[in-house]
């Protein structure tokens, strides 16, 4: 083989320089034939030679010198000068063109020069010619300019905020060098440029917040202040990097949010307290968005929905008291119209707010919360003489025996007394317990019963076979909930028999344990009557019903008759027949015609009766216990009354009990006031009351006096 003939370094050079002239020449945009494939070989093969020369002829260092060099003279004579003559947009456009070709420059000149980094570089652990090139732009032009194009870039996008068009992808071109020029970190893109738009953005903000905060509304600001955000993220996403986006926002909320909150929430016609009262759902929602992003920002807001609820609740209370004060005078059932008007208003107010909570509040804790406390204030607080519990428990009662005084529907019935049930957590718990208990215990029943209802529906449609024959619906109640009902055993009706016989089959599907007691004075039937004049529909007892089923195959029968075929006593078919014969709706003709039910009596079916209403209730008079209720409705209220007393005292005598044995010896004043402070939640004890308690523990050998002292207690163990 030939021997390889050496290259010297002048020479080499000279060489290498025509063909880096020839690349500046290209990106110049100057006329200049293309690189061909043959001028890269020419190029790359003279470098290779040049650094594997035996010594002194292996020009490795002077050729990596002359990498750098070459870059350095290019952007002196030629990139600098071009930049310096240009200002703000101008200047920024030149910078993203001489940026490109500068990474193009350092492309090609790493591919020509290539040998080095594989072996001289490698060896030497000295800086790659990709990080030559680019350390060269950023100490030549990058630290010169990096000030000027800040702020140009800067202030194109102050422009923007002001509703100027701008040439975005010019900007994201200008920060994507802050973001390259670092080399895979973000320092310079944090500190030359961020930290400078992040304090002009401050300052732009604060400069609207203070005109805007002056001039606006609440619900406007607001609009203004969202739209600002969402501009501000639009901003990062099509130029902005997007480390940036926390920074950029969380300026933006302290300056229109965070400074001004309490302005802008007490503006009086139209702050937080104005869109409560307003009912502006929507701005409420917003105003849940924006404060939510600043730290404590829903403190004040859940604040004041707060005090709101509570001026509302407050206000039923004061508009219940005020309409039994003037009623007072009338003695008439001011309680039971009081307590339905007072309870719907309550359960109005929480059906209200607590859509506010869930739906403009977004379910958070904080406003349930409020919201809780708000309802603790008012519904422990009484109405013309009655605590909100005891009317709780007694419209409950009402409802559910009666269907209240709108008539409700079973689902009507079940899905109020849910939303009573959710009352009953802001009761303080010494308010009627007993009562109170009681009535949740119905409700769960009467929930209970509901679904047993619902699950005999779907066993008939299930069943076929299972044909009740006539509509069927029935309530199963436990019988230590309700009062104690009458049970006898009544004769009934085929068409009645085979309905008993198809549920009590359904019930023993469901449970093996339990016995079923048809308490039939406590039914209602609805019958169709066929007179001559017109066809009814009348609603009656199931007893009644019995009764005047006999006549369907008996044109005529005795008082002794009926009394025998439906089993009843002389009380009971006195009522039934008196209800049928001698009342308002005389179904029955009676032989004699006397207004008095007579054993000696005979019925027969009235054909001719006839009403102005197509649907008719006929209904069973009052016996004399039922009498006595309805003349003296306030005996239940004394009782309940009674074991309230009853309650609280067990309560203040183990909050005594408590105490002593935690502190051994304590004086009555400190004793009297840490009872009242433990039993705070839940009633207000009185003094006497619990002066009267301390004297019984004594007596019951709990507690004893200091013989010195007597204002002192030892706990007795």
């Amino acid at each position: 083989m030939n021997e390889r003939k050496t290259i010297y370094l002048d020479e080499g050079l000279e060489f290498i320089q025509k063909g880096i002239t020839k690349l500046k020449n290209i990106l110049e945009g100057l006329p200049e034939p293309k690189f061909s494939s043959e001028d890269y070989m020419m190029l790359y093969t003279t470098i290779y030679n040049m650094c594997t020369q035996k010594p002194p002829h292996d020009y490795s260092q002077q050729l990596y010198n002359k990498y750098r060099e070459s870059f350095e003279e290019y952007i002196t004579s030629m990139v600098l000068p071009s930049l310096r003559e240009k200002h703000d947009e101008f200047m920024l456009r030149e910078l993203v063109k001489r940026w490109a070709n500068h990474k193009v420059m350092v492309k090609w000149l790493s591919c020509i020069f290539h040998y080095l980094d594989r072996y001289f570089i490698a060896r030497k652990s000295l800086p790659t010619l990709n990080e030559v090139g680019l350390t060269c732009f950023r100490d030549l032009v990058y630290q010169e300019l990096n000030g000027k194009v800040r702020d140009a870039v800067i202030s194109l996008i102050d422009q923007e905020r002001e509703g100027e068009q701008i040439d975005r992808a010019l900007l994201k071109n200008v920060l994507d060098i802050f973001i390259e020029i670092g080399m895979g970190q973000m320092d310079y893109y944090e500190n030359d440029f961020e930290a400078a738009m992040l304090k002009d953005t401050a300052a732009y903000y604060s400069r609207k917040a203070s005109n805007w905060i002056l001039e606006d509304s609440c619900p406007d600001y607001m609009l203004k202040a969202e739209e600002c955000l969402k501009r501000e993220k639009d901003r990062v996403s099509h130029y902005l990097h997007s480390s940036s986006e926390p920074k950029l926002l969380e300026k933006v909320q302290h300056e229109l949010l965070s400074v001004y909150a309490n302005q802008l929430l007490e503006k009086e016609h139209s702050g937080c307290h104005a869109l409560l009262r307003d009912d502006k759902v929507e701005d409420l929602s917003r105003m849940f968005r924006l404060f939510s992003k600043i730290p404590r920002g829903l403190d004040p807001v859940s604040s004041i929905f707060k005090q709101h609820v509570t001026a509302e609740g407050t206000a039923l209370v004061k508009q219940a008291e005020d309409a039994a004060s003037k009623k007072k005078a009338d003695k008439k059932d001011i309680v039971g119209l009081q307590e339905q008007v007072f309870v719907r208003g309550v359960i109005e107010l929480h059906d209200k707010y607590l859509a506010y909570v869930n739906d403009c509040f977004q379910n958070h804790t904080l406003f349930h919360k409020a919201l809780k406390e708000a309802f603790e204030v008012f519904c422990n607080k009484g109405v013309a003489g009655s605590s909100s519990a005891e009317l709780l428990a007694t419209f409950c009662d009402n409802i559910l025996k009666k269907g209240g005084s709108e008539k409700l529907s079973d689902e009507a019935i079940e899905e109020t007394l849910e939303k009573v049930v959710k009352l009953l957590a802001y009761i303080s718990g010494g308010q009627f317990t007993s009562k109170m208990e009681g009535m949740v215990r119905k409700v769960t029943d009467w929930t209970s019963a509901r679904k047993i209802q619902t699950s005999f529906e779907e066993y008939l449609s299930n069943n076929p076979n299972a044909d009740p024959g006539i509509d069927l619906t029935v309530t199963v109640s436990k019988t230590d909930i309700w009062p104690r009902y009458k049970s006898f055993d009544l004769n009934l009706p085929a068409e009645m028999v085979k309905c008993v016989e198809v549920f009590g089959k359904f019930y023993q599907t469901k449970t093996k344990h339990r016995k079923l007691t048809w308490i039939y004075s406590l039914g209602t039937c609805n019958l169709i009557g066929k007179f001559e004049p017109k066809t009814l529909e009348l609603i009656v007892t199931t007893c009644q019903a019995s009764a005047l089923l006999l006549f369907n195959s008996s044109d005529r029968l005795s008082y002794s008759e009926i009394m025998t075929q439906l089993n009843l006593t002389d009380d009971d078919v006195i009522r039934l027949l008196h209800s049928l014969s001698c009342a308002k709706y005389r179904i029955l003709n009676k032989e004699p015609n006397t207004k008095s039910i007579s054993p000696t009596d005979y019925f027969e079916f009235n054909s001719k009766f006839t009403d102005n209403k197509s649907r008719i209730k006929i209904p069973l008079p009052p016996v004399d216990e039922k009498k006595k209720a309805i003349e003296d409705p306030v005996d239940e209220k004394k009782k309940v009354i009674e074991d309230v007393d009853k309650d609280r005292r067990y309560a203040i005598d183990a909050s005594i009990v408590r105490i002593m044995k935690s502190r051994k010896v304590l004086g009555h004043q400190q004793l009297v006031m840490e009872c009242v402070e433990q039993l705070g939640r839940m009633f207000k004890p009185d003094f006497k009351a619990i002066k009267k308690r301390i004297e019984d523990l004594i007596t019951r050998d709990y507690l004893e006096r200091d013989k010195d002292n007597p204002n002192l207690f030892r706990y007795l163990a």
